[in-house]
C-alpha cells in the first residue's frame, strides 16, 4: 500500500509540474504547434502507406481493401537477379561518401587554419561553401558540361596531355568515382566549417607549450589539434551511420542513365523506377520499407555510439 500510494504521489507531483510548465510556456508551444502539424500530416500519416508492402496493392481499391498477400513482395524482391547488386551499390557508394565526406572537411580545416592571413582564409572558406547552397540540378548541369567527352574543360585537359577523351557519365567503372568526388565537392565546405569552429575552441596555450617543447606544425596537429577536435569527428562519424543506405537519391537521379545502371542503381533509385514508372507500388514500398528499417536500426547504433563516446543527447 505504501509503495503504491508513493507512485500515485509521484504521479500526481509530475501532472502538477506538467501543467504548471504548460501554462507558464503557453506560448512557446503555441509557437511550435504549427510544425507538430506539419510532422504529423506529411511525416506520420503516410505511413499508413506501409501497409502497401504486404499487399497486392490497386490504387482503385485503396490501403485497407487490397488484397493482402503478406510477404510474397519481400520474397520477390530478394530473389530478383539484381537485387545484390542494388544493396552493393548503394553500401559502398554510401560508405565511401561518408568516408571521404570526414577525412577529406578534416584535412582542409586543418590546413586552412594553418594560413594566417584572415582575408584570404575568408575567402577560401566562402568559396568552398558556396556548392554546399546549390542543388543537385543546378549541380548535374555543371557536371554534365564540365565532363562532357566533346566539349568539356576536363576532356579537353586531358586531350592537351595526348589522353584520349574519358566518358564519365557513361562508363559504369568511372561512374561511382564521379558521384563519390562530386558529393565530397558539394558537401566538404560544410564539414570545413565545423571543424574549423571545432579547432578554433582549442586553448591556444596548448600549442605555446608544444612550440616550448619544439613540436613543428606537423606535431602540433599531431599531439594537439587532432585530440583537440576528436570528440567532434567520432561525433560526426557515428551520426552519419544512419546514412549508410542513403547513397544520394538526388544527384544519382540526375547523373545516372542505362550505360551505368548496374554500378550507379541505388535502392532509392530503384524504389522510384520500379514504383512510380512501372507501377509496381507493392515491390517498391517492400524496398523502400526494409531499407528503412535498416537505417533505423543504424540510426540507433549511431545514437548510441555518439552518447557513449562523444557525450552526445538528443534531449
Amino acid at each position: 500500500m505504501a509503495g503504491k500510494k508513493m507512485k500515485q504521489e509521484k504521479a500526481g507531483s509530475f501532472r502538477k509540474r506538467f501543467v504548471a510548465g504548460l501554462k507558464r510556456q503557453w506560448v512557446l508551444h503555441l509557437m511550435l504547434l504549427p510544425m507538430v502539424v506539419f510532422l504529423l500530416v506529411y511525416s506520420y500519416y503516410p505511413m499508413a502507406g506501409i501497409l502497401i508492402a504486404f499487399e497486392r496493392y490497386n490504387p482503385r481499391l485503396g490501403f485497407f481493401r487490397s488484397p493482402w498477400i503478406g510477404l510474397d513482395n519481400f520474397r520477390y524482391v530478394f530473389k530478383m537477379p539484381n537485387t545484390g547488386q542494388i544493396l552493393y551499390n548503394t553500401v559502398f557508394i554510401s560508405f565511401m561518401k561518408m568516408l571521404f565526406g570526414l577525412v577529406v572537411p578534416i584535412v582542409f580545416a586543418i590546413l586552412l587554419d594553418l594560413v594566417k592571413h584572415s582575408g584570404y582564409k575568408r575567402s577560401i572558406q566562402t568559396l568552398i561553401y558556396i556548392p554546399y547552397f546549390l542543388s543537385w540540378i543546378v549541380l548535374s548541369g555543371i557536371l554534365i558540361d564540365i565532363l562532357s567527352p566533346s566539349t568539356g574543360i576536363v576532356n579537353q585537359l586531358l586531350g592537351f596531355f595526348g589522353i584520349d577523351p574519358i566518358f564519365f557519365l557513361g562508363d559504369e567503372k568511372m561512374f561511382p568515382g564521379v558521384l563519390i568526388v562530386s558529393d565530397v565537392w558539394k558537401g566538404f565546405g560544410y564539414g570545413t566549417v565545423v571543424y574549423l569552429a571545432a579547432i578554433t575552441s582549442i586553448d591556444m596555450e596548448l600549442y605555446d607549450a608544444a612550440k616550448i617543447d619544439g613540436a613543428n606544425r606537423l606535431k602540433q596537429v599531431r599531439y594537439v589539434t587532432l585530440p583537440g577536435i576528436m570528440p567532434i569527428i567520432v561525433l560526426m562519424a557515428t551520426l552519419s551511420l544512419g546514412n549508410i543506405l542513403n547513397a544520394g537519391f538526388d544527384q544519382i537521379l540526375n547523373l545516372y542513365n542505362p550505360t551505368v545502371m548496374k554500378t550507379g542503381d541505388i535502392i532509392d533509385t530503384f524504389v522510384y523506377r520500379i514504383g512510380l514508372q512501372n507501377n509496381q507500388y507493392g515491390i517498391a514500398s517492400a524496398m523502400g520499407l526494409f531499407k528503412s528499417v535498416v537505417s533505423f536500426a543504424f540510426i540507433s547504433i549511431g545514437y548510441t555510439l555518439a552518447y557513449k563516446f562523444a557525450d552526445y543527447r538528443v534531449f
